[in-house]
């Protein structure tokens, strides 16, 4: 008797029609409208698109080992096993034929989508009623279960089960996975949020240091968290082959199959709605600051990382808009020598970060980036960025010192040049660092879990408050 195998959700830990969609749009920011327009002519002819046009690594699919094992005891028992899966015919032959499982394959055409009652129907007129078992997922799968000979379901909810069950007929439930709210929440990338704390920079820089400007800057990171979050959920999806082709990332949750990709949609939404509600109790000019942020990153995702040195550029400015950000919600205006700063200082960490990415690479043995446009032998340009604008941001600095700006703020300002030795040291021990594959895949989440850095921090927080009050 065939066992008859379902792909999405059962043998796969993720969904072949969003897998190449997300693939197509990484490669091309028009997808969704062409897929809208595809839509129209019906799912199998939205189907039939994206296969063609996905390049999706077939191997590197999260694939349920569990049900490879149960296919594979079928199959060492004599039984035969047939791939029937709404996914296009395109991409079912290349699964099939990269697993080597499977004595027949079908899937859907340009006209047909092969799922639900039509699915049903079509194994009826294959192998006839009841001569063949099933093994699916969802609630599409019924109508199938329901001429098998026996229903075997694979991470079902309860309420397929009951339904599943309330067939009567020889039932078996698979449970290969654990859900998790523990990977929801990475999902969110909570971790990034130690960014936000940059929000308080123009409330401490100008030592305006009252209740108003202190709550309105945790709005202000509560804001951009959410927004953010709702960013990086898309960045994964689009990103979901690099990071399947990295050591380390492939385990992000989307990449893995542990959250359905489906479910990142919901959350991006949710997160961009609750993020912008707030944003808009905070003022016009701050909607406009996150809004920027918003679109920016997007585009930074789509496009912009894409592109050599203008993608170190844009992700400086996402973590200066962070400031922007702060002096919208305070109602602080930044000085030139913030902004300054600001600049020089998160370009380097931005040339950091790859500069990590190529130092790991060479590591691996490997050219190029996945999804970016830097090779190994660029390392030694990006590291000259990463240290002369580093340092420039402490020239910067510097000459802030010694403007008659300081004297306002500070009583002894000559106290500052402490805090240009360490802020020198900092910069110049994490450059090295990362030359010696040492450093974490983001700079600021490095400096904020560095026991060095922490110390640099304070010695440097307590110098600045030592020149305020001396």
């Amino acid at each position: 008797m065939f066992l008859v195998v379902d792909l999405d959700g059962t043998l796969l830990k993720s969904d072949m029609l969003h897998e190449s969609f997300w693939n197509v749009f990484a490669q091309r920011a028009s997808t969704p409208v062409k897929s809208v327009t595809q839509l129209l002519a019906g799912k199998a002819a939205l189907k039939s698109y994206l296969a063609s046009e996905a390049a999706i690594d077939i191997a590197s699919l999260p694939y349920d080992d569990e049900v490879i094992n149960y296919i594979n005891e079928h199959r060492a028992k004599g039984g035969k096993v047939a791939l029937v899966t709404a996914t296009h015919q395109l991409l079912a032959d290349q699964i099939a034929n990269h697993l080597k499982i499977f004595d027949e394959v079908h899937g859907s055409d340009n006209d047909v989508n092969l799922k639900g009652a039509v699915k049903a129907q079509f194994l009826v007129d294959r192998f006839g009623q009841e001569n063949f078992c099933y093994i699916g997922d969802a609630a599409a799968d019924l109508p199938v279960w329901e001429v098998s000979s026996k229903v075997i379901t694979v991470n079902a909810t309860n309420a397929v089960r009951r339904k599943a069950e309330a067939l009567g007929k020889p039932l078996e439930h698979l449970e290969t996975m654990s859900q998790s709210w523990g990977s929801y929440f990475k999902a969110l990338r909570p971790h990034q949020s130690l960014k936000n704390i940059l929000i308080f920079v123009p409330m401490l820089a100008a030592h305006k240091l009252d209740l108003s400007s202190f709550l309105s800057s945790c709005l202000a990171i509560i804001a951009f968290s959410l927004i953010a979050s709702s960013v990086y959920v898309v960045n994964d999806l689009l990103d979901l082959s690099s990071d399947r082709a990295h050591p380390r990332k492939r385990t992000r949750p989307f990449a893995s199959g542990a959250v359905p990709m489906v479910h990142g949609i919901q959350i991006a939404i949710i997160c961009l709605v609750i993020g912008f509600a707030i944003a808009a109790f905070l003022g016009s000019i701050f909607l406009f600051v996150i809004g920027t942020y918003y679109v920016t990153t997007l585009a930074y995702s789509l496009i912009f990382k894409r592109k050599i040195i203008i993608d170190i550029c844009v992700l400086a400015g996402l973590y200066t808009m962070r400031i922007l950000a702060g002096g919208a919600a305070s109602g602080i205006d930044l000085s030139v020598w913030l902004l300054a700063f600001s600049v020089f200082f998160f370009l380097s960490l931005a040339a950091v970060k790859r500069q990590a990415e190529l130092v790991d690479l060479i590591k691996r043995k490997e050219i190029k980036i996945s999804g970016r446009d830097y090779e190994t032998h660029d390392l030694p340009i990006i590291a000259m960025i990463s240290v002369a604008s580093g340092y420039i941001s402490v020239l910067v600095m510097i000459l802030y010192i010694n403007s008659p700006t300081v004297t306002i703020l500070y009583q002894a300002p000559k106290i500052l040049w402490g805090v240009c030795c360490i802020l020198l040291y900092w910069l110049t021990r994490t450059i090295m660092l990362t030359h010696r594959g040492r450093m974490h895949d983001d700079p600021v989440i490095f400096a904020a879990t560095d026991r060095t850095s922490q110390i640099c921090f304070f010695a440097m927080l307590g110098l600045m408050i030592s020149g305020s009050f001396l």
